[in-house]
């Protein structure tokens, strides 16, 4: 009997995962049968993004897995339809996109390139950056893409502060964790990082009190989760010099409204959630293996904590 696959995503990314799809099944050497449509209590593995659409998995009577296409699973993972085990996506290629991303930001802020790029004005202020181990980088959050970015920042030599729930061990990182982990991260930190998931307990991390506790003038990046600052907060921030700018990726609402306020402020570089992004192919990799160790009865990989949201 084939092992049936279920696609369920947004219509267009059909046919761009269709061939990788079929060619990781195939390569893995698996009887399959891919669609987009299947009777409900035939469906095996559903390839999954929550703007394909499913919802209600009670009538999956068959399922042993559903496989997301995303990194962040906070639209699937309280639904309580879904009772099998549910993968997010850990893809090198959007991990890499990600550590570019977050790495030029840094750059960007520890070059203090926006002067040089947005004042050019006559005036010659021959002021040289500080050497990146005079500057403190903390990232929040030390899942997979968190530890591809600070491993690739120390390697540049920052200092380099890590956090997290849990405590984690990263060479060359000093890795915290836990309430008075954040506040002295906080208090080091010249410019932040948020990398982590969107769950109620990180809802507002950054919120009055965390911002006060940054150094006068700190800049803060966020290609995580919009929700992980309290925009209110953040403009009184920016507004009073607690904070000196933020690049935003993510936000509450997506697109982010043209008469937002973060669109007019001076101290504010908003990006349209481009840090990075599901890559096809190397995707299409990590379904199709995770699909032959449930047919071969390995443990698969990446599993969300469903109690933890991630």
């Amino acid at each position: 009997m084939p092992v049936n696959v279920l696609f369920s995503a947004r219509p267009a990314l059909w046919p761009v995962y269709e061939p990788l799809l079929t060619k990781g099944l195939n390569d893995a050497g698996l009887d399959f049968e891919l669609s987009t449509e299947f009777e409900p209590d035939q469906v095996d593995y559903v390839v999954y993004a929550p703007n394909g659409g499913l919802q209600d998995f009670t009538p999956l009577t068959r399922l042993k897995a559903v496989l997301s296409l995303w990194a962040g699973v906070e639209a699937i993972a309280g639904n309580e339809t879904l009772t099998v085990p549910l993968a997010r996506m850990v893809d090198h290629g959007l991990t890499q996109g990600m550590t570019e991303w977050v790495v030029g930001h840094v750059l960007r802020y520890h070059l203090g390139m926006d002067s040089h790029i947005t004042v050019q004005d006559g005036t010659w202020t021959p002021d040289a950056p500080p050497l990146a181990t005079e500057r403190c980088v903390c990232v929040l959050g030390l899942g997979a893409l968190g530890q591809a970015a600070v491993q690739s920042l120390a390697a540049l030599n920052f200092q380099v502060i890590g956090w997290s729930r849990t405590p984690k061990d990263i060479p060359g990182v000093t890795c915290l964790h836990g309430a008075d982990g954040l506040k002295y991260a906080l208090s080091q930190a010249e410019i932040v990082v948020l990398l982590l998931p969107d769950t109620p307990a990180t809802e507002n991390t950054m919120n009055a009190e965390t911002l006060a506790l940054l150094p006068e003038g700190a800049q803060i990046i966020n290609p995580g989760r919009g929700p992980l600052i309290d925009d209110d907060a953040l403009l009184m921030a920016l507004n009073s010099g607690q904070i000196g700018h933020v690049t935003l990726d993510v936000f509450r609402v997506e697109p982010l409204p043209p008469e937002h306020p973060y669109w007019a402020h001076p101290n504010v570089t908003v990006t349209p959630h481009i840090a990075s992004e599901t890559r096809p192919f190397t995707a299409a990799q990590v379904i199709c293996e995770n699909i032959r160790r449930g047919e071969s009865g390995e443990p698969f990989l990446h599993l969300v904590d469903r109690q933890l949201g991630y």
